[in-house]
């Protein structure tokens, strides 16, 4: 693999996913309320919950929101070092978490192509095989640091784009592949953003900006919103991000990521 390559796999692992709402009274136990330990950056709590469910129907959704949780406990618990080996060997927690993600990481990836080997063209399973291996992307390439990630990496375009060919309006396979889009264009030296597909960050920024804008589902909104403001940091874009930061504390009061960059005025 060449060097620009692994650069641009490093990069997508320092994609930023969503912290917010707490959850209701009457939402406790269910799905939406481990959800929103998740996005309220309860991570631990939120991997305990969903292990608590059982509908089926829900088991791909479950598997990629434990995953979520249990990646970001890691990046929690490593922080962001220099030396991110040495960073690792030193923290305790570290060695149960990886066996829980990559144990939950190989459960969700087989339930997802155990239904795709019988449906094909389900938009569903697509997606969620297509995120749960950017999720294994993100742990590996940006949390620990390895230079892995390369089969899952292109397991994930290709099924976000086989999802999106089958529901164009898939609102979390836009926003999981305006990701790429946006990586790949922004990190690729110039001319070379060929060896991983192309990539597109005016188009990503767009899509995220109209999917933030989407009120269909208020939680794949709150991770569009958090998507787009992820981008205008990146883009050094100060006004557009206050805005994007001022809409997710009134979302997300509880937030504190989002409070402190308000309160430092997008600093």
């Amino acid at each position: 693999m060449t060097r620009t390559v692994m650069a641009v796999l490093l990069a997508l692992g320092a994609s930023v996913l969503p912290a917010s709402a707490a959850p209701g009274e009457d939402t406790i136990g269910s799905f939406d309320a481990a959800r929103a330990l998740f996005y309220n950056g309860q991570y631990a709590e939120a991997a305990a919950m969903s292990r608590t469910l059982t509908n089926d129907d829900e088991r791909l959704a479950v598997y990629e929101l434990r995953t979520s949780a249990l990646l970001f406990q890691l990046r929690r618990a490593i922080g962001e070092p220099a030396d991110k080996a040495k960073a690792l060997k030193a923290c305790g927690a570290c060695p149960e978490l990886l066996k829980a993600f990559n144990d939950e990481f190989r459960a969700g990836q087989s339930a997802a192509k155990e239904i795709l080997s019988e449906h094909p063209k389900d938009a569903t399973a697509l997606f969620f095989l297509g995120k749960l291996d950017l999720n294994y992307v993100w742990l590996v390439l940006g949390t620990l640091g390895k230079r892995t990630g390369w089969n899952e990496y292109w397991e994930a375009r290709h099924s976000l784009d086989s999802s999106l060919a089958l529901e164009p309006d898939y609102l979390r396979a836009r926003t999981a592949r305006a990701w790429i889009d946006y990586i790949v264009d922004t990190r690729m030296p110039w001319g070379t953003e060929w060896i991983l597909g192309g990539g597109n960050r005016k188009k990503a920024l767009a899509v995220m900006r109209a999917a933030s804008e989407d009120t269909d589902d208020f939680y794949d909104n709150a991770e569009a919103l958090f998507g787009l403001w992820d981008m205008q940091v990146r883009e050094k874009n100060k006004t557009g991000a206050l805005e994007s930061a001022r809409r997710l504390a009134a979302l997300f009061p509880n937030n504190p990521e989002v409070t402190r960059f308000v309160a430092a005025g997008g600093k």
